[in-house]
């Protein structure tokens, strides 16, 4: 088992990441203060990982509440059945919750979790690449709303984080690809040489080689840790994971949350920031070119769907979370592992991003 540490003095909590780690009988319980157990999951994951969650809360009074699964159920609806499942339980401030499965069932958990009663403990178990790598440490939690991702969330730290790289063995290969576009991300904004790593080591990632997938994580998990302990409320360097992601997030919000996966918008966010920047001169054209391959590689697409008017993209862009002072704070790259937040960029360049990096259809 490898460990990452997020450090948060008080609310510190540890990272555990490896195989067949949900199945250890017992092995959650020290981070549970109090006797009862909530695991939310979905109807994808919890016929798959049910069973063995139970036996990793084994000694402590657990219950299960299946969500239906999807981004398109990342709303203030779905959140409301796991409120409705805590109050006819009666569950107290000592409960804790459990999320199993991918982002949005940690998102809709860990936001459970930072309102019910003003605040409970929560873990998170992860299921996908793309959670295990990303979302479930941090502490953001929050639901879609019709006008935009993430709109309404708060910050709330899990007790703790169990990655069974495990069920990555079950994950379908287009979510393996979401979730590429986020490794991927750590390399462009923080690593330039666990990007050119990712290079080497594509193909063993595709395939699903535990030993690199569990190196992989650890890499990626590191580098938000360190950067969340430094910036835990997104005041200032924490900004830089949002590197693709205003992007994505109008890609999904004009989709109405039911076309490209999260990941498979990021990955076409990063690389129309990629191209935002070497239109601007920050960034050179080889790096450019590697980050396209890069994303080629993993299946990922390098553009906005063609379907998606730039007119829409702009609008949507304008209702994101981090517009600062009416203009959209953007991430932009200097070099491959250089990565900076600016809201300096050319409006007229930027509109020739979104009409410009279409794709026809996802890559097969």
């Amino acid at each position: 088992m490898r460990q990452v540490d997020v450090e948060l003095g008080a609310r510190s909590y540890p990272i555990l990441i490896g195989e067949g780690l949900l199945s250890r009988a017992g092995c959650l319980a020290p981070y549970v203060a109090g006797e009862r157990v909530l695991i939310v999951s979905n109807d994808r994951v919890a016929p798959l990982y049910l069973e063995q969650a139970l036996t990793a809360f084994a000694g402590k009074a657990t219950a299960s509440l299946v969500l239906p699964d999807g981004e398109s159920h990342k709303n203030l609806d779905t959140l409301s059945r796991i409120f409705d499942a805590l109050i006819q339980g009666r569950y107290d401030r000592g409960t804790t919750l459990a999320a199993l499965g991918g982002g949005v069932i940690g998102d809709l958990t860990g936001f459970a979790a930072a309102a019910y009663q003003r605040g409970i403990d929560f873990v998170q178990l992860p299921t996908t690449l793309l959670a295990q790598v990303d979302s479930s440490v941090g502490g953001k939690t929050g639901v879609n709303h019709p006008g935009g991702k993430n709109l309404i969330g708060a910050f709330h730290q899990p007790r703790c984080v169990l990655a069974d790289t495990r069920t990555l063995a079950t994950l379908p290969e287009r979510e393996l690809r979401a979730g590429l576009a986020e490794v991927i991300k750590y390399g462009l904004i923080a690593d330039g040489d666990f990007f050119a790593w990712l290079e080497t080591n594509m193909p063993a990632l595709r395939s699903r080689s535990p030993e690199v997938l569990e190196a992989a994580i650890e890499r990626c998990c590191q580098l938000k840790a360190s950067i969340v302990a430094a910036d835990e409320r997104e005041q200032g360097m924490r900004a830089l994971l949002n590197f693709g992601h205003t992007f994505g997030h109008a890609i999904e919000a004009a989709q109405h949350y039911r076309g490209w996966l999260h990941g498979e918008a990021v990955g076409a966010g990063m690389a129309m920031a990629a191209r935002l920047s070497l239109r601007m001169g920050r960034l050179a054209e080889v790096d450019y070119r590697r980050i396209l391959g890069m994303l080629a590689a993993a299946g990922l697409p390098q553009g906005a769907p063609v379907e998606v008017a730039a007119a829409e993209l702009r609008q949507r862009m304008a209702s994101d979370k981090k517009v600062e002072r009416g203009q959209v704070r953007l991430v932009l790259l200097n070099r491959i592992g250089d990565a900076e937040v600016t809201l300096d960029y050319p409006q007229g360049k930027l509109d020739e991003v979104l009409r410009v990096d279409r794709v026809a259809t996802l890559p097969a």
